[in-house]
């Protein structure tokens, strides 16, 4: 059934907008919003990013990408531009507000913690300093439905919609009082601490396999001149030198020296074929995982897209299961690599992933050396292509992996579990925050604080 609104010619807001979608009566709400101000009376600093090409550098100045705005926080591959690059007033402070402006992810919001501190941002983000309210509380209002909503009502333009400056600026914040912004900000930094304290033990993780390997200080030498003997290039059916690149020859030397022993990756996992079709399901919905919804920083899937099988991309042919291990097999993002948990059981995903089902390996562990080099440059020697570099299913037989004792395996499972549990617990909160802010809108702020109370 259609469903329509009539706007008088002289209710258009000063919005200068005649599409229909602008005024939908889904929207109708944002004129009641309690006690709301626009947007530019309570920031004092709105700004498109910088122009820059970042580069895969150790050294230099983090630069953030719209793609590293992952469900509130700041996450995924940082690269870096050099520091000259980088204007003063383009670095980022503690409490500054990221928003994605042009995407799939159009309107998602990034808080700038600590470690993010003096950082720059990319053109397709817009940063935003509060100055009138709490930082954290406005941060979570954006990110909140009331926030979201209004952003994607407020973007504009025809073959890539895009979300501007003027047009972010007329978003209405409500604002409510400074004890529920204190609760909702204190809510935040506890989400910090938890994902700091995920991202550490994570890292033990890998650390844990590197020093079992002897690799932890291993770092490979990319030499740019070296020869290769004629047979190895016919045995390998490659003539191209990034293949013979002695780099990667080199990490697969150390796995071939673990005392312990290795073996071929698919001796211990099933790689599952992209059989599956959901058109053949066509009214029922499905959570779609993409290379997108990956979170890198720890190998967890952060967020899915709801679609209807019979609505579902052609490429959307893997259903996932718990335990699976999920790695891209696209160049540029090998590194989107994530454990499948309950949560997304019988989730759909793209095509553009191997799935690995472990056979007699932790499924812990197979994150873990899948994303760190022992597989990582493995993939990246063997993709080819030209229009779409990537690597063959067939080449899969070719990557060894180390043959880990069980205890050494469980210490690393053990590691993995603490770090994504930590990691669910701060999205829970962000939840709780975010709910917080829609129930003092909705209802009261005492009925958002009694939650708080209740919830956090």
């Amino acid at each position: 059934m259609a469903v329509f609104s009539i706007v008088k010619l002289s209710e258009l807001e000063g919005a200068k907008r005649l599409d229909a979608e602008y005024y939908k009566p889904e929207y109708l709400w944002i004129k009641s919003l309690p006690n709301a101000v626009p947007l530019r009376k309570i920031t004092n600093d709105v700004r498109y990013g910088l122009y820059v090409e970042p580069e895969y550098k150790e050294v230099g100045i983090n630069f953030i990408r719209a793609l590293n705005l992952l469900y509130f926080w700041i996450d995924g591959e940082i690269l870096k531009i050099e520091e000259n690059k980088a204007p003063d007033d383009y670095r980022l402070n503690i409490g500054d507000c990221l928003i994605v402006r042009s995407g799939a992810n159009i309107g998602s919001v990034g808080f700038v913690f600590p470690i993010f501190q003096g950082s720059t941002f990319g053109s397709y983000t817009i940063k935003i300093s509060f100055n009138k309210i709490n930082p954290a509380y406005g941060a979570i209002f954006l990110a909140s439905k009331y926030g979201l909503s209004q952003a994607i009502r407020l973007k504009t333009g025809s073959a890539q919609l895009n979300l501007n400056i003027p047009n972010i600026l007329q978003i209405k914040v409500p604002v409510l009082s400074e004890d529920v912004q204190k609760e909702i900000e204190n809510i935040v930094w506890q989400v910090y601490e938890l994902q700091q304290f995920s991202r550490s033990i994570y890292s033990q993780a890998e650390t844990l396999l590197l020093e079992e390997l002897g690799l932890n200080d291993f770092k490979p030498k990319y030499e740019k001149t070296y020869t290769a003997k004629l047979s190895d290039a016919f045995s390998a059916h490659r003539i191209d030198a990034e293949y013979f690149q002695p780099a990667y020859e080199e990490v697969v030397r150390k796995i071939k020296e673990y005392p312990n022993g290795f073996s071929k990756l698919l001796k211990h996992v099933e790689n599952i074929k992209p059989n599956f079709d959901p058109t053949k399901y066509p009214d029922e919905d499905f959570c779609y995982v993409e290379l997108a919804d990956i979170d890198s920083s720890i190998g967890i899937i952060h967020s899915v897209n709801k679609v209807k099988g019979g609505e579902a991309p052609s490429r959307a042919r893997r259903l996932l299961k718990e335990g699976d291990v999920i790695v891209s097999s696209v160049e540029g993002s090998l590194e989107k690599v994530a454990l499948v948990d309950r949560e997304h059981d019988t989730c759909l995903a793209s095509t553009g992933f191997f799935q690995f089902r472990p056979l007699d390996i932790l499924p812990e562990v197979l994150l873990v050396l899948s994303k760190t080099i022992i597989l990582q440059l493995q993939l990246k020697r063997l993709c080819s292509g030209t229009i779409l570099t990537a690597v063959p299913k067939e080449s899969l037989r070719d990557i060894i992996i180390p043959l880990l004792p069980l205890s050494i395996q469980q210490e690393i499972a053990s590691l993995v579990q603490q770090s994504h549990e930590a990691r669910k617990k701060a999205k829970e909160l962000l939840e709780i925050a975010k709910r917080a802010v829609e129930i003092a809108i909705e209802n009261s702020e005492a009925e958002a604080l009694d939650y708080i109370s209740k919830h956090a």
